[in-house]
């Protein structure tokens, strides 16, 4: 896993940049601070601001090293010096659902003796779901679990990002919560942990809040059987 722009200025929604390549409907930047996905989190959106106008980034699309930025006009000409702007809205929405996610995942994994993960979706339209591998329970303790994710919404705890070597992160338990997929090291051997002081470190790769108090409420909607140890929990932010 690279060390990405956004993740070493997570405020940063505006900059300049040069077009280093271009194939049709699609260029590649010097710099840029778009998330391209993954894991289950949906990816940044935004526009580019070039020599003949505006065009939209709908997707980034990771080919090796290069990030080639999706146009949604397919037939645009990009070349020479841009702006680049992320839609600072839709990162705020899906940065928020991601941390909640990660505080939800917490209290599963305190409450039902070390859940792990067994699938997540995170959307860009503030809707989101995580599967746990949980046999039968009560669905109600899970639909409860809203009210501490919000109490910790509500004492706003600070968020960060730490690097710590991959080996001693895999060999220290609860780091890695997922049983499907788990954030790369980077180049250098270290693994990106996501830190909510006091209540949860793992790893992940995704975008994030600076302080949990920057999310809306987080409400709880339906939850499903998908299988015998599969269960789902659709969730959402409120207003």
């Amino acid at each position: 896993m690279a060390i990405y722009l956004c993740h070493e200025q997570p405020d940063l929604y505006v900059h300049e940049a040069v077009v280093v390549d271009a194939r049709p409907g699609a260029v590649a930047l010097s710099q840029s601070a778009f998330h391209p996905g993954g894991g289950g989190q949906v990816g940044d959106v935004g526009v580019i601001e070039h020599a003949g106008g505006v065009v939209a980034v709908d997707r980034i699309e990771v080919d090796s090293d290069t990030w080639w930025h999706v146009l949604a006009d397919g037939d645009a000409v990009v070349g020479g010096d841009v702006r680049v702007q992320v839609d600072a809205d839709h990162r705020r929405r899906v940065a928020s659902l991601h941390t909640m996610s990660h505080v939800l995942n917490a209290f599963v994994f305190d409450e039902f003796a070390g859940s792990l993960v067994t699938g997540a979706q995170i959307n860009g339209d503030g809707t989101g779901r995580m599967d746990f591998d949980l046999t039968a329970i009560d669905n109600d303790r899970l639909r409860a679990l809203a009210q501490p994710v919000n109490d910790v919404i509500a004492r706003g705890l600070a968020v960060e990002a730490v690097y710590v070597d991959a080996d001693e992160a895999t060999a220290t338990p609860g780091l890695v919560r997922s049983l499907s997929v788990a954030p790369p090291p980077t180049p250098d051997g270290r693994l990106r942990l996501i830190d909510v002081d006091g209540l949860d470190r793992q790893a992940c790769g995704g975008t994030h809040l600076t302080n949990t108090a920057e999310s809306r409420p987080f409400v709880i909607g339906k939850i499903e059987n998908k299988g015998k140890h599969n269960r789902r929990i659709r969730f959402s932010l409120g207003e």
